[in-house]
């Protein structure tokens, strides 16, 4: 890394920067004077950490179980799907490439966006009645670990999470399906950020409600594996997880 100063107006900056990025520059001077074309050199901005890779790891959690989920909407075509407060600018904008979508979240959204139609509502409080049996797909990704720690606004319940997941499953239709995901590991509340779920509970509340048709997961060092066989020795293992991803493909009973 070397130390260069570049005049910017009445200005002189510093920028310690490697040398790549320095021959970089040089060579863009030199083609910027042979150039008619004015397009001048008003500052510097030096990223330096782009250009070997395009990005160390996806961004944890969130790049596989997004596109993983979609891609299984996709192939099963429900009439309507619906979703529980997932990643806008990730996986509902994936959805909505090709679908329509309702979108289910506690805060406001103060837009618009096309192929979504947003529901404002408390998925922990009592559910109404024109909601039951309401649509044959939903999704929840990366949510109901929030449920009830007041991060988002919402008010403080220890078994948030239960009243989230009783009202999803009375939401959707008998034989529809269920794209659910959280953080698994050893459980514990990490207030008020999020929870992290043992499989042992997670597959305790999905006893006698849903069958689980698929699971995936991301492990702790980002590595993806998908529809995999679920054993004993995974879930009392976490899949050797302290905070990873568990993504399951759920069919309601």
């Amino acid at each position: 890394m070397k130390i260069i100063e570049f005049e910017c107006g009445n200005q002189k900056k510093k920028f310690e920067v490697p040398d790549f990025f320095i021959d970089d520059l040089i060579e863009f001077k030199r083609q910027m004077q042979l150039s008619k074309i004015n397009f001048p050199i008003m500052d510097l901005f030096p990223i330096i950490n782009e250009k070997f890779i395009q990005k160390e790891n996806p961004e944890k959690h969130y790049f596989y179980q997004d596109l993983t989920v979609a891609q299984k909407i996709f192939k099963n075509n429900p009439l309507k799907h619906i979703d529980i407060g997932s990643r806008i600018n990730g996986f509902v904008a994936n959805v909505a490439s090709f679908r329509e979508i309702e979108l289910f979240d506690i805060r406001d959204i103060p837009f618009a966006i096309p192929n979504v139609t947003f529901v404002k509502a408390d998925l922990m409080n009592d559910l109404d009645t024109s909601l039951i049996d309401y649509c044959d797909s939903i999704s929840s990704l990366h949510v109901l670990e929030h449920f009830g720690l007041g991060r988002y606004g919402d008010p403080i319940s220890f078994e948030g999470y239960i009243a989230g997941l009783n009202n999803i499953y009375r939401i959707l239709k008998k034989g529809g399906t269920f794209y659910f995901s959280a953080p698994i590991g050893y459980q514990q509340t990490l207030f008020n950020a999020h929870r992290i779920f043992s499989l042992t509970h997670l597959i305790e509340l999905f006893d006698k409600k849903y069958k689980i048709e698929s699971f995936s997961y991301e492990n702790d060092s980002y590595h993806f594996f998908r529809d995999i066989e679920l054993t004993e020795e995974m879930i009392h293992t976490n899949c050797g997880c302290t905070y990873g991803c568990g993504i399951f493909e759920l069919i309601k009973i």
